[in-house]
């Protein structure tokens, strides 16, 4: 079975992913999900990803042996995310698997993998405790309703009308339709605000009139989104087309670094948690150049990064972290015991000093991060909340 990869051909030859690893290489997995509704916010990461493998390899390795990556897309289908985590434990032999990207896959990736005993770590993936249950499965994110609290508070702290609001989801993707149905609701009436309806929608579904002429009736301060960036842009269009002046707000789902553009001024006022400021030191901010340099070498025009660029970069480099912990040797007789051994490094790890600020993994396998409430304007994000780890 062999990888497919849209999207990212040219960064593939560009920067090496997906090829054979040779036999003295220490190896990882990459279960991308360049299709469904996420693909926007997915198709950058393996650049993110080879960022880290290039620093790491350039400072000697791990044990004196090269760090390489073998990728299988997923499409963003669950069903071949497992396939492609079989085919990179058991054929490919890998030491570890960065992702997969969406809740959907990790729900039932994580199980396979604990079968498998191999550790699967997340950069994306929000639905909440999806983790807990599992020793193996990580995930270099935190629970959206962890991060949308903070945009409620942040939005309450500036005084933002937060009196009313209406909630548009996609029924048809697990993460979205947890944001509508739970994280969404539930926090907003916990910060005392009024939920005057909800509206559904398909994530392809093109035609947002007949779901805006309801929200225009409920006439709300607040329209909280769940869905992915494509179906928010579409939204937000047809929201201003027919005059409903109300703020979106989203959680992590909608973080596209490029939102602000693809939106315009028909985005003003949305507020949406991020994992990942550029603004936060100078390494963040050298991240985020070579990111926008690579990918423009890719034919990807890119104005910043995403916190799932970032996330990746942090998964290779907590994996690094942990074999060099671990004392990896890549010895195949040794392969199911090594495994281990990464796991148990990545489950002591305290407060590692990743892109994103320090950085541990919660008992529920959730990574403990420092959230930033970003909104939007004249087709830019700026900082208007910052919340430290664990607040």
């Amino acid at each position: 079975m062999k990888a497919k990869l849209w999207g990212l051909l040219t960064a593939t030859a560009l920067l090496g992913l997906g090829g054979t690893a040779q036999a003295d290489d220490l190896t990882l997995g990459y279960l991308p999900a360049l299709a469904g509704p996420f693909a926007t916010l997915s198709r950058t990461d393996e650049i993110a990803a080879q960022i880290a493998i290039d620093e790491i390899n350039a400072g000697g390795g791990i044990v004196g042996k090269k760090l390489k990556i073998i990728s299988f897309d997923t499409g963003g289908k669950p069903d071949q995310a497992v396939v492609g985590l079989g085919k990179l434990a058991d054929d490919d032999k890998v030491l570890a698997v960065i992702g997969p990207f969406s809740s959907g896959e990790c729900r039932v990736v994580f199980p396979a993998g604990e079968r498998e005993g191999i550790v699967t770590m997340s950069m994306a993936s929000s639905a909440p405790k999806l983790a807990e249950p599992f020793t193996y499965a990580l995930r270099n994110t935190s629970d959206e309703g962890y991060m949308f609290r903070k945009v409620m508070k942040t939005l309450q702290d500036k005084k933002y009308p937060v009196a009313t609001a209406a909630i548009a989801y996609a029924t048809d993707d697990v993460i979205s339709k947890t944001m509508g149905e739970i994280v969404l609701p539930n926090v907003m009436k916990a910060a005392g605000t009024d939920i005057k309806g909800s509206v559904t929608f398909q994530t392809q579904a093109f035609d947002m009139a007949p779901q805006v002429s309801q929200l225009k009736e409920m006439a709300t301060d607040l329209v909280g989104v769940g869905s992915g960036p494509d179906a928010a842009v579409r939204l937000v269009q047809e929201m201003r087309r027919q005059g409903v002046t109300s703020r979106l707000v989203a959680g992590s789902t909608i973080g596209d670094s490029e939102l602000a553009k693809r939106m315009g001024n028909d985005g003003d006022g949305t507020v949406i948690p991020t994992t990942f400021y550029s603004g936060v030191s100078p390494k963040a901010k050298a991240f985020e150049a070579e990111m926008i340099k690579r990918s423009k070498a890719a034919g990807i025009e890119r104005s910043g990064v995403s916190q799932f660029e970032a996330a990746t970069y942090d998964i290779v480099q907590f994996y690094a972290y942990a074999m060099k912990q671990a004392k990896v040797t890549g010895d195949p007789a040794k392969l199911a015991a090594e495994r281990t051994a990464i796991r148990d490094a990545l489950r002591a790890m305290t407060d590692y000093p990743a892109l994103e600020g320090p950085i541990s993994f919660g008992k529920n396998g959730d990574a403990l991060k420092p959230v930033y409430i970003i909104e939007m304007h004249g087709g830019t994000w700026n900082l208007i909340g910052t919340h430290p780890a664990g607040s």
